[in-house]
């Protein structure tokens, strides 16, 4: 055989063998993957698989410092991207005027801007918390 025909025989023989192995999945497989992977019940009605989950709350007694050492470090001490630098009153007090004050950088923060995320990384922050940081980082 030539060359030629032997790269195609070789092409040929790892796309059969890739349709096989993909074909060979059983349903029971298939009804595994695509489960439901929780079961929504009412209060007041009967639910036959009803397990309670709590909802991920926030470490008690996390300060200000805490939050922003882990979660808004990173790129307000440096002014990465254009964030506004811990400490820096008077570009924080620019941009609380720019968004109505500081209530208005909190929604900024809890909806995320530009290249911060939403609560900038720190989902299980409370309002409470994000706004003690934004104080504590921009001493207003």
């Amino acid at each position: 055989m030539n060359l030629m025909k032997k790269i195609l025989v070789a092409q040929a023989t790892v796309l059969a063998l890739w349709a096989v192995s993909a074909q060979a999945t059983t349903d029971e497989e298939i009804a595994a993957r695509i489960k439901p992977v929780g079961v929504v019940c009412v209060q007041g009605d009967e639910c036959a698989k009803a397990v309670a989950v709590a909802a991920p709350v926030a470490s008690a007694g996390r300060s200000a410092d805490d939050i922003i050492t882990k979660h808004c470090a990173a790129c307000h001490v440096s002014g990465l991207l254009g964030a506004p630098i811990v400490g820096e009153t008077a570009d924080w007090q620019a941009l609380a005027d720019a968004k109505g004050g500081l209530d208005g950088i909190l929604a900024t923060a809890i909806s995320g801007i530009n290249a911060m995320p939403a609560k900038g990384t720190c989902s299980d922050c409370s309002d409470d918390e994000l706004m003690s940081a934004i104080k504590t980082m921009s001493g207003l």
